[in-house]
């Protein structure tokens, strides 16, 4: 069990986190036809657009309800009103996600009474449902801010359901989804549970928005893809649910408290033990055998472990992602023999004690470069803001996590599964093959004949000619 060991300086250098309000804009854009509109300044929605943006290579539309001098001292509710009505008139969403930021969280906006002045005072407005979520800034991470986003829309969405339990002979499954996973990932999840013969609903379903696909307009002030918002009143007729990552599980107990669906938990899906549970599931479930090719995938997971364990084995990791992500990472490194030297954080959860590293740091970069130092690591593992970290410390880096706006393809590279482990783990290996991290030093006996430029053999301590002279 690792110590944690938590924040001890007033401020920040080189920060880790990105903002709760970011994690839930991200998870309404997993809903089809939704909008995400941050109540705060515009700012505030600016610096999150960008690393979405830079992230995704995609074009991401979000609102603000552009909070200024005079709403931030007078009140905001007007802004969220006048909003909402104007998203309306212009668009028609199926959903409008409302984060709340740092600024209205302060100035004491009462998000949920404005909602409900909306409601009164625009009735015609009622196919259009709303979703209010507290996120500010100085609270939780990206990922807390994804999981409590999911939890609303399911506290507002989903009915409560009339039989409990689910429904057994059905083939549907609910997939509720943390936010370390990249639209790959959840591909390759969709892939695995479709083999089985199950229909998979993804809550939120970032593989069909945020995946890359170039669309019929131009450009689209709405999601193109996602989990459509009725599919939330189906939910309830799911056999089970699947819950990954441990950031969801507010949000699992509240859905298996409204439909009583069973549901099956996992911190992630990385490495071997964690895959061989999840197939596990899926056969259990099914009562299906396990498809040829994921047995095929899961041979070449093992070979690909016995390849790099040369590398891997007593190497030494640093890693700097929030809490799911960590753990997944301390899970796989262990699982090849390699030591979390290093293991940064930029929020506190109860995961964190069950990382497989003497201790977690909730900090930031500054603190990861002290420990990946102190600790002798050979490599790094965090987002795009680690690159200048790693060139400091003469180390290699695997962009892994939210956000990486300095290379292509992050919301195609996939993690998860046997196919993504095996590639994490050809990464991690070729960077310290790279970069010769952690190489042996040959090793020359002392009875080794060496040749001179006079071609005559002597010991390697022995005196020999070299340019008219006695040379060592």
């Amino acid at each position: 069990m690792a110590d944690i060991i938590k924040r001890n300086k007033a401020l920040s250098v080189s920060p880790l986190k990105a903002s709760s309000s970011l994690g839930a804009a991200l998870a309404f854009l997993g809903i089809r036809d939704t909008i995400a509109m941050l109540h705060g300044a515009q700012g505030c929605t600016a610096y999150g657009k960008i690393y979405l943006i830079g992230h995704f290579r995609e074009p991401v539309a979000l609102q603000t309800t552009a909070m200024d001098q005079v709403s931030t001292i007078m009140g905001s509710d007007e802004n969220v009103v006048e909003g909402l009505k104007t998203l309306y008139d212009k668009f028609q969403p199926a959903l409008v996600g409302i984060p709340t930021t740092g600024l209205s969280e302060t100035q004491g906006a009462d998000v949920n009474g404005a909602v409900a002045t909306f409601r009164k005072a625009h009735p015609e407005c009622f196919k259009t449902a709303v979703v209010p979520v507290e996120t500010p800034d100085y609270v939780g991470s990206l990922e807390a801010g994804f999981a409590k986003a999911v939890y609303e829309m399911i506290n507002r969405l989903v009915p409560e359901a009339k039989k409990k339990g689910g429904v057994p002979s059905n083939r549907q499954v609910n997939i509720l989804v943390n936010a370390s996973l990249t639209p790959a990932d959840i591909d390759e999840i969709k892939d695995m549970v479709e083999a089985f013969g199950l229909l998979p609903i993804v809550l939120p379903d970032l593989s069909t928005s945020l995946d890359g696909h170039l669309d019929e307009k131009d450009f689209n002030p709405l999601t193109t893809g996602g989990t459509c918002v009725g599919d939330f009143e189906i939910l309830h007729k799911a056999s089970a649910t699947i819950v990954i990552g441990a950031s969801m599980a507010p949000a699992a107990d509240l859905l298996l408290e409204r439909t009583g669906v069973p549901d099956h938990r996992f911190d992630h899906l990385m490495g071997l033990e964690a895959m061989d549970r999840f197939i596990l599931t899926l056969h259990d479930l099914t009562g299906r055998p396990v498809p040829k090719r994921i047995e095929r995938h899961r041979q070449q997971l093992q070979d690909a472990m016995l390849d790099t364990h040369f590398n891997l084995g007593m190497g030494r990791a640093a890693v700097a992602a929030d809490p799911d992500l960590l753990k997944a990472f301390s899970d796989l490194l262990a699982g090849m023999g390699c030591e979390l030297v290093a293991a940064v954080a930029p929020s506190n959860t109860a995961l964190l004690k069950q990382v497989f590293a003497k201790e977690v740091k909730i900090g930031d970069l500054q603190e990861l470069e002290k420990f990946a130092q102190a600790g002798g690591a050979d490599l790094l593992i965090g987002n795009a803001h680690c690159a200048a970290s790693a060139e400091r410390l003469g180390l290699p880096l695997l962009r892994a996590g939210f956000p990486q706006y300095d290379r292509m393809g992050a919301s195609s590279r996939c993690w998860v599964g046997y196919k993504g482990s095996k590639q994490t783990l050809f990464d991690l290996a070729n960077l310290l093959i790279e970069t010769e991290q952690g190489a042996v030093e040959p090793y020359r006996s002392i009875y080794a004949q060496v040749q001179d430029r006079e071609g005559e053999s002597h010991g390697p301590d022995q005196p020999h000619a070299h340019f008219g002279g006695w040379h060592h």
